[in-house]
């Protein structure tokens, strides 16, 4: 059996969570393998809606097991408020929810180091969201981080306290005052919490199950345009978000990648600063802001919007080996009188259809334009009955990509999902 990917090829926020809870029948197994509680995957079903942050999108569904792997950087507090959210829809997390002895822990004083430097940077802030990931995976890099399997330590307090002191060290080349007295006492009241849980070997778990013929799943985060290597650096998260992250991030060989299902929104977002090259300064952004409801599902930030990017898409269809294409919030265009997308960019007057390393340079986009379909797609129930403007956009973004779009997503409900056979 062959472990499927699904992740985001843009810069987050493409619907992960909803196609994870779509694609989740088909699956015994759903696995994170990358980011921490920077992630907010949304699902929405029986009229309810939900926020997943660390927790696997998998977990409303029967029978299923949930794996958090061990590239996950995890905050007991965050997710032990999670787990407790969860619990109350009378979902048996401890059953369905196991956790790699791998994953590393976000400290109170990883949070604090992540504030201060964004803090100290000014202008040149990155967009952080402040959860304490990136000092945690510099930790992890630097070879002195806390890891879940030290939990079972008799020693583990003594651990916490020389790399809490090693962060009070670095805190002082700030001038940034802090307290994280309350937040310690509910961060080792919630590591109890966790001690409830199983925690595994989760990369020979994993592999048992693939050899088994157990269909497992990997559920990534954030968006490859996002990645540490392949993103637009330094306005970057601090982890691997391509699909060579999930080989990393759950211990699986390379050749036991299946399908790669890339996930894009039928137009482009962002969160925080960075590079955008089909941003939309004008009235055509705030509508597709306000129709799509763009707002951070982790930090509430209002998302800068912008036309389809095909340069960005094909390049990250390149790097991950994508197999299926996903096309999300199809619905939001729906009033729209013209649409464009992104086929080539001009730097310095020279036209490219690659992604160039200079992604802070002054961009033009070179868009090829659409007739919207400017009706409600809404309640379509199969592709055939799309109307042909929408098609034909459907059908130019295959060619430009090479790659089938598999799923059309038409409104945030899990049942408002067209496959396209």
């Amino acid at each position: 059996m062959k472990l499927d990917v699904v992740l985001g090829l843009q810069w987050g926020d493409e619907g992960k969570g909803k196609v994870v809870d779509v694609l989740t029948p088909n699956y015994r197994v759903i696995s994170r393998f990358q980011g921490g509680p920077n992630a907010g995957h949304s699902l929405k079903f029986n009229n309810l809606s939900y926020v997943l942050h660390t927790v696997p999108s998998g977990i409303f569904r029967d029978e299923s097991i949930n794996i958090i792997g061990n590239g996950v950087v995890i905050d007991p507090v965050i997710l032990a408020e999670e787990i407790e959210s969860i619990e109350k829809e009378n979902i048996d997390v401890k059953k369905k929810l196991l956790i790699s002895k791998k994953a590393h822990l976000i400290i109170p004083t990883h949070r604090i180091i992540d504030a201060a430097s964004e803090a100290s940077k000014g202008k040149t802030k990155i967009g952080s969201t402040l959860k304490g990931i990136g000092p945690t995976y510099t930790d992890k890099i630097g070879r002195i981080g806390l890891r879940v399997g030290d939990l079972l330590d008799i020693d583990f307090k003594e651990k916490y306290n020389n790399l809490k002191k090693h962060h009070q060290r670095l805190l002082k080349q700030y001038d940034f005052e802090y307290d994280i007295t309350e937040y310690e006492r509910r961060w080792f009241e919630a590591i109890e919490k966790l001690r409830e849980f199983q925690f595994i070997e989760s990369e020979h778990l994993i592999n048992k199950y693939l050899n088994e013929d157990v269909a497992v799943l990997a559920e990534g985060a954030q968006g490859s345009m996002l990645d540490i290597d392949f993103g637009t650096y330094p306005y970057v998260t601090s982890s691997n978000t391509v699909c060579a992250g999930a080989c990393t991030g759950l211990g699986v060989a390379p050749g036991r990648i299946g399908e790669v299902f890339g996930i894009f929104k039928a137009y482009c977002t962002r969160v925080g600063s960075g590079p955008f090259p089909t941003e939309l300064h004008d009235e055509t952004g705030e509508l597709l802001a306000e129709i799509g409801r763009e707002f951070g599902s982790t930090t509430g930030r209002k998302r800068r919007c912008g036309w389809l990017d095909l340069v960005a898409l094909k390049y990250a269809v390149m790097i991950n080996g994508v197999t299926k294409l996903i096309m999300m919030k199809t619905d939001v265009l729906n009033t729209m009188e013209t649409i464009k997308a992104a086929i080539a960019y001009k730097i310095k007057g020279v036209e490219t259809t690659e992604f160039p390393y200079e992604h802070e340079a002054e961009i033009e986009p070179v868009y090829k334009e659409f007739k919207g379909w400017n009706c409600d797609i809404c309640n379509i129930q199969n592709y055939d009955d799309f109307p042909a403007e929408l098609k034909e956009y459907i059908e130019f973004i295959e060619k430009e990509t090479g790659i089938p779009i598999w799923i059309v997503s038409v409104g945030a409900d899990r049942k408002a999902t067209i496959f396209r056979q």
